[in-house]
């Protein structure tokens, strides 16, 4: 049994050629929010530069709790820093245009690989690690007899909860979703 030949499809009018060409082209708009996080990114490197430069001053005074929270401030900026670079690399590459490295042996592995649901899950998992410094920073000053309000730490919590919360929701989402049949 022969199959149908297909119909062959009518050109479609001029005008939404045109708008559609310029709204794949409006994509390009994107590109100067991520011009911006690379500043961002560059003022965090000498926020880090300048942590890094107060904290190593003092460092042979400081009690071995000290050094875990200045190890600490430090990780947690460098966390930051990821996260923008992932949004940066992520965002670029998923919603404007490829990024042509060449051959460079230095393109990260994951670079093109990382759909919109696997950003956010890089995001979230960031976000909840960057929570828990925070909170990991206020229960080893609460140990260092250093106050701190009990609504501050409560928040801190509960802030920190929630972005857990959010986390498990997204894999879950994200799982049941790579379950569900493609329409």
């Amino acid at each position: 049994m022969t199959q149908p030949a297909p119909r062959p499809s009518k050109p479609k009018p001029a005008a939404e050629r045109f708008l559609e060409l310029w709204l794949f082209r409006s994509r390009w708009l994107m590109a100067p929010f991520y011009v911006g996080l690379v500043l961002a990114l560059a003022a965090l490197v000498i926020v880090f530069a300048n942590e890094a430069i107060h904290e190593f001053s003092g460092i042979f005074g400081k009690s071995p709790e000290q050094a875990i929270l200045m190890v600490l401030s430090l990780i947690d900026l460098s966390l930051a820093g990821n996260l923008l670079l992932i949004v940066i690399f992520s965002g670029y590459e998923n919603f404007v245009s490829k990024i042509d490295t060449g051959d460079d042996e230095d393109r990260p592995g994951w670079m093109g690989t990382v759909d919109f649901s696997g950003l956010k899950m890089k995001l979230i998992a960031s976000i909840v690690a960057i929570s828990a410094i925070a909170l990991l920073r206020a229960f080893m000053q609460l140990s260092e007899g250093e106050q701190i309000a009990d609504r501050t730490l409560a928040w801190l919590v509960g802030i920190h909860l929630s972005f857990v919360v959010s986390g498990v929701m997204l894999a879950v989402m994200d799982w049941l979703s790579s379950k569900t049949d493609k329409h």
